[in-house]
């Protein structure tokens, strides 16, 4: 058996939009963090953006 859920690897872009009150804000595991936007739809796509997807 394997674990598949561990640290990411080096280049892994793998990205959550978190929510504080009524901003939602895009975060990477890289450490990039996007800007705090009233949209999620925006918070999402500032994350494909990022990602380049």
């Amino acid at each position: 058996m394997t674990d598949q859920e561990g640290p990411a690897l080096p280049g892994d872009h793998t990205t959550t939009t978190t929510e504080q009150g009524r901003f939602c804000t895009a975060r990477c595991t890289c450490g990039w963090r996007g800007p705090a936007r009233r949209a999620r739809s925006q918070a999402r796509k500032d994350a494909q953006n990022h990602t380049g997807g």
